[in-house]
């Protein structure tokens, strides 16, 4: 049995070298306790091009505020689900990103909103999916995971349901926006795809890591330009948009929806990081022939570049079915990876190690 076991663990550190990339060392602050972050705001044909300086200058602040929002949540030893929330909810409020306020228009000229959450410790997630008048749906997929009995709900009845808990509404011009109203038009004059006109994908998320070693996941969204039909994408599924898990990773995608929803993206790349955690789990219980296997094993961190190929992989799976977009992972270890096949993805990180940065194109 040793032998066969042996050989199994050979295979498997072969095949870990496979997954080899760029390593990030572990993130601990001065007193070694253990916090990251890591945000996105949408991703897609980002150029350097077709940004002016005023544009790129506004995107990277709207982006380091949110994280330093998120980062203070977390410096202080709070909850990682809070520090996920604080980064949503300026998010949310923001015009540049299609969530909340800046919510794309639907084909009727409306806004129907989405949003998901996951708490790593226990799985508990909520979710609400194609919402009017709610001016933060990541608050309204929290109290469907802290107050109801449900992971989703949708629509009049998730509306109700957030009367009930008084939370705050705006009128649905509140989320209007003369860019996307353009967006719109032009698609229904040219007959376009949302596809060509949503040159990115604003959707925004975040993950977190806190002191404590729990981790945290939310997105939240509009959605695609001229969408019809009650359409809903990845974000408010979880599993597909939203995944945490405190043995594995957490995970926010934005994109293309239907390809995240086909492969299964957050569950996926949490999947396969916890997949390797337990298949490089060492054997401590000796080497003689009549010893029996026993509970003594020692789980072995994951390395940033393990983290970043089986990301890499899954979003690689994404594009060959003909999807594009990207995902945001921090692990147990506090890695934050970045994983996107577009030219740009909205993004930014913080760690207790003192990482703070802010990013937009594809070679930054």
């Amino acid at each position: 049995m040793r032998e066969v076991f042996v050989r199994f663990t050979c295979a498997v550190a072969a095949l870990s070298i496979l997954f080899a990339g760029p390593a990030l060392s572990q993130d601990r602050d001065e007193d070694g306790d253990r916090w990251s972050l890591a945000i996105h705001g949408g991703a897609g044909t980002i150029a350097r091009q077709n940004m002016t300086s005023e544009q790129d200058a506004a995107y990277r602040v709207a982006l380091q505020q949110a994280l330093d929002a998120g980062a203070a949540v977390l410096r202080e030893g709070g909850d990682a689900l809070d520090a996920v929330e604080a980064v949503i909810v300026l998010l949310e409020d923001d015009p540049k990103f299609n969530a909340g306020r800046g919510a794309v228009f639907t084909w009727d000229g409306g806004h129907e909103l989405d949003a998901s959450i996951m708490d790593g410790r226990n799985r508990d997630a909520g979710a609400v999916a194609g919402v009017t008048g709610i001016r933060h749906p990541i608050r309204l997929a929290r109290l469907v995971m802290t107050d109801s009995p449900h992971v989703m709900l949708a629509g009049e009845g998730a509306e109700e349901f957030a009367a009930q808990h008084d939370l705050e509404t705006v009128s649905p011009d509140w989320f209007d926006t003369d860019f996307r109203r353009e967006a719109l038009e032009r698609m229904k004059a040219r007959e376009l795809s949302a596809l060509d006109v949503d040159v990115k994908f604003g959707t925004v998320g975040a993950v977190a890591l806190d002191r404590n070693g729990n981790l945290a996941a939310g997105t939240s969204t509009g959605g695609m330009t001229g969408k019809r039909w009650g359409r809903v994408g990845d974000a408010p599924i979880i599993g597909a948009g939203t995944y945490a898990d405190n043995r594995s990773c957490a995970v926010s995608a934005t994109g293309w929806g239907e390809y995240f929803i086909r492969v299964g993206v957050a569950h996926e790349i949490c999947s396969e990081i916890r997949q390797m955690r337990v298949a490089e789990q060492v054997d401590c219980a000796g080497t003689g022939e009549d010893v029996v296997f026993r509970e003594c094993w020692s789980v072995p961190e994951i390395e940033a570049d393990e983290v970043q190929a089986i990301a890499d992989a899954v979003m690689e799976d994404v594009q060959h079915l003909g999807g594009d977009g990207g995902v945001i992972v921090v692990s147990p270890e506090g890695h934050a990876i970045f994983s996107f096949n577009t030219a740009g993805m909205y993004r930014g990180r913080a760690t207790g190690s003192g990482v703070n940065e802010v990013a937009i194109y594809g070679d930054e």
